[in-house]
């Protein structure tokens, strides 16, 4: 049993905090296996990108474009009705630039996990999704496209001839279709460590995962997101390796056989 352990990184401006912002992020990728990083829509810069990139290289962190909505204000949490078409090319500038920035350093791209309300509308919006797995495969066609387990974004992924990889989310609530309770709500987030690691754990290895109303929900998952902008984010992630690795639970970048 294996499984890849992911985080949203690089989502700042170069400022006073930049340095303390790295120090964080160094830390968090002690006990991840790949990195999401963003690529400037949502958040980043050209000089966070280099630097996130530079840090899960010597980490020997996958690295992956996190693409969002051009929408800093609203850090790409806001759904934008945006054209399919537009959507593609939005995607693949971001993909690309990420991809140019990581080439510059030595280092290729493992995946693309779409961000906040894009990867959202995605998951039930087939045509949003086509427009993201054509995005993603003209860059590189290697690239592994993340989304929620029956998503259409795995869907789209599938359909572009792309390798997918399904996500769970140990620190977010599930409605009983499967989707993420919205952060809207209350209780959208769990904040309680052990109840992320004890969520986490029995979604891989036994494929359950409780939702909001308590029922089960079957759930197969190749990687699982701890979010980086989360206080205590990198407690939490070398919470979760560890208990990871107690269960026997191979834990390596999605990417690497």
């Amino acid at each position: 049993m294996r499984l890849d352990l992911n985080a949203d990184v690089g989502e700042r401006r170069r400022d006073a905090a930049h340095d303390g912002a790295l120090a964080h992020e160094s830390e968090l990728m002690r006990h991840i296996t790949s990195a999401n990083v963003a690529c400037g829509f949502h958040a980043g810069d050209p000089g966070v990108m280099r630097d996130t990139v530079a840090l899960a290289a010597a980490h020997g962190v996958a690295v992956g474009a996190h693409p969002g909505f051009p929408d800093l204000e609203g850090f790409g949490r806001r759904e934008l009705q945006v054209a399919p078409a537009d959507v593609e090319d939005f995607v693949a500038y971001q993909v690309g630039a990420l991809a140019a920035i990581a080439a510059a350093q030595g280092v290729r791209l493992q995946h693309v996990k779409p961000h906040g309300a894009l990867f959202h509308m995605a998951a039930r919006d087939a045509a949003l999704s086509d427009a993201i797995a054509r995005a993603t495969a003209v860059i590189d066609r290697s690239l592994i496209l993340f989304g929620l387990p029956g998503s259409e974004l795995i869907a789209a992924g599938t359909r572009a001839g792309l390798r997918t990889a399904c996500e769970g989310f140990a620190d977010r609530a599930y409605e009983p279709g499967g989707s993420l309770v919205s952060r809207q709500q209350p209780g959208a987030v769990i904040v309680d460590p052990d109840d992320v690691v004890t969520r986490a754990v029995r979604m891989v290895r036994d494929g359950i995962v409780d939702a909001v109303d308590g029922s089960p929900i079957a759930i197969r998952i190749d990687t699982l997101c701890v979010h980086g902008d989360t206080p205590g984010a990198a407690e939490l992630a070398a919470q979760l390796r560890s208990a990871l690795d107690a269960a026997g639970i191979d834990v390596r970048p999605v990417g690497r056989s």
